[in-house]
């Protein structure tokens, strides 16, 4: 329900609450549909404003990775297992095969799954979710680059285990940049890779590929990534770099989080200079710019509700207008694909 001026009132708007003379007569009641000539009428006597219906927004065609169920089982196996986990105390972490295992085999259900652009969020840097969705992302961007079988689940089982180095720190990394740290914090937060290795070398249950990528999720291409500075990086490990900073990114683990397009020109200003160009391609051909839901304003100035993505313009989505170029708001249904509009494009999100 909102207060709308009559001149504003469109077609087919439904009052809210019932329009009353001063002495509490119904005029009209709640429920109305307010036609042209009544408008009119209430014009006359005086009423410039009535409470009105507000207009129900299309649910968005939210494309997702993960069926939900899938998500918050993997999730709270993730969970469980790391929570209990304690240094060189790694048998249950073997249960994460079978948990890397449910994450391909249910991307690879999916119809069509390597031609989908999907909708990523900006969310809260909870450290389960954010190797469940790194594992959904680079064994995403592994099938779109063709890589074995074999390679895939190592991808898969090395992005949930990650980041278990972060378990051995005491320090605060979420939500933070590392140029915010003291020397000593972003000393101890870098050697988490590390951690996680050594914790790992002796295990027999995960190959050399996948305790490498451990090792390696934070080197870059020109040796500013961390804690190698290596420059000759495997393919599997230049995956990961660029999916685990862009989920890093829009989660605030070891930075502060940012909204998803300004992760995605991160990656896109540092393409074939800290990461490998095809990779971040890939990457970006399934990730929808401005995800199902986001409130964006066009460089027309006219603000919408994104309600869908085009699979060949992950940045130009199909939009439902809500406010007009000159501010007001939009009633009935105006819809617009950006994909057709060749000088139409999103230039800001809004909260």
């Amino acid at each position: 329900m909102r207060l709308c001026k009559l001149d504003e009132v469109g077609q087919d708007c439904v009052l809210a609450k019932p329009v009353m003379t001063f002495d509490y007569q119904v005029l009209l009641a709640e429920g109305t549909i307010l036609r042209p000539e009544y408008v009119e009428k209430l014009k006359d006597m005086g009423i410039t404003e009535v409470y009105i219906e507000e207009e129900k927004i299309p649910d968005a065609e939210e494309v997702v990775i993960l069926k939900k169920d899938i998500e918050n089982n993997v999730k709270d196996r993730i969970k469980t297992v790391l929570e209990k986990h304690t240094y060189s105390h790694n048998d249950e972490l073997a249960t994460l095969n079978s948990a890397a295992e449910d994450v391909i085999v249910n991307i690879l259900e999916e119809d069509k799954v390597v031609e989908k652009v999907f909708d990523i969020k900006e969310r809260s840097s909870d450290l389960y979710e954010h190797s469940l969705s790194l594992c959904s992302l680079s064994v995403l961007t592994a099938l779109k680059l063709g890589l074995s079988e074999e390679e895939v689940h190592d991808i898969g089982v090395a992005s949930l285990l990650h980041d278990l180095g972060l378990r051995y720190l005491t320090i605060n990394y979420t939500d933070h940049n590392l140029d915010t740290m003291s020397e000593v914090e972003i000393t101890e937060y870098k050697k988490h890779p590390v951690y996680g290795f050594t914790a790992l070398k002796n295990e027999s249950w995960i190959s050399e590929r996948t305790k490498n990528i451990i090792l390696y999720h934070h080197e870059r291409l020109d040796g500013s990534g961390y804690p190698l500075k290596a420059t000759d990086i495997p393919i599997e490990c230049k995956i990961i770099n660029v999916c685990d900073t862009f989920d890093e990114m829009i989660c605030g683990i070891g930075c502060e989080r940012v909204k998803v397009h300004e992760a995605i020109d991160y990656l896109k200003s540092f393409k074939n200079v800290k990461f490998d160009g095809k990779i971040v391609d890939a990457f970006l051909d399934f990730t929808a710019v401005y995800p199902a839901g986001s409130l964006v304003k066009t460089n027309e100035g006219e603000v919408g509700i994104v309600i869908r993505q085009n699979k060949d313009f992950p940045d130009k989505p199909v939009l439902k207008i809500m406010r007009d170029k000159i501010g007001n708001n939009v009633f009935g249904d105006m819809v617009k694909d950006l994909a057709d509009l060749e000088n139409v494009f999103v230039v800001d999100v809004l909260d």
